[in-house]
């Protein structure tokens, strides 16, 4: 009888350390473990640790602008549902869509396949001159730019970038300000944030 005993003991010190390292079904995942690698938010955030290169024309003065702010827009085209990984450059797609004006540095990005570009641009009354765009860094492409009600419009007065492309994407609707209107909205958060901006966005 005390050998059967002994020997049950035996069993239970070497069966619960195994038992304990067992994850219940029901424990929730780490962050680590849902979060995919490369996420857009990812992919957006990186963007900004990179700057334009001076491929024609030197870097402007890192100075801001009456427009600099991060812009969102949502084309109504169907995103393809297979992307492909060689899309034409500023190619017009369905889906979200960032732009970003900060100091001299524009950025681009398209959540739906990971495309990306920036470069250089300065401003002359309401015209905006963009540059140094890897895409096409012989180009400077001109526009008229107007920003009411945080709503940033793009006339086209010349860009040859990416045989036309660029230009069709910037002024084939208008962009959305991820910018407060003003101090109050900034301070309560009580206001209509455009449909893609994050959060660090609509606290500037």
């Amino acid at each position: 009888m005390k050998n059967v005993i002994k020997y049950s003991i035996v069993v239970l010190l070497v069966l619960l350390p195994a038992c304990a390292a067992i994850p219940s079904a029901s424990s929730p995942a780490t962050p680590t473990d849902t979060q995919p690698p490369g996420i857009p938010t990812d992919i957006w955030n990186a963007l900004f640790q990179r700057t334009p290169v001076p491929w024609t024309t030197p870097l402007p003065p890192l100075k801001a602008t009456d427009i600099d702010a991060t812009y969102v827009k949502i084309n109504p085209r169907q995103a393809t549902p297979f992307p492909c990984k060689r899309c034409p450059d500023y190619a017009l797609e369905g889906g979200l869509w960032k732009f970003s004006l900060n100091k001299g540095i524009f950025r681009i990005y398209y959540t739906m396949n990971g495309w990306r570009s920036l470069g250089s641009y300065t401003i002359s009354g309401d015209h905006i001159y963009l540059f140094n765009d890897p895409y096409c860094n012989w180009d400077t492409g001109e526009y008229i730019w107007k920003l009411e009600g945080g709503v940033l419009v793009f006339t086209e007065v010349n860009d040859p970038c990416s045989q036309g492309l660029r230009a069709a994407n910037l002024t084939d609707q208008p962009w959305l300000s991820c910018t407060p209107p003003n101090v109050e909205a900034m301070i309560t958060d009580h206001w209509q944030k455009p449909e893609g901006c994050d959060p660090q966005e609509t606290t500037n």
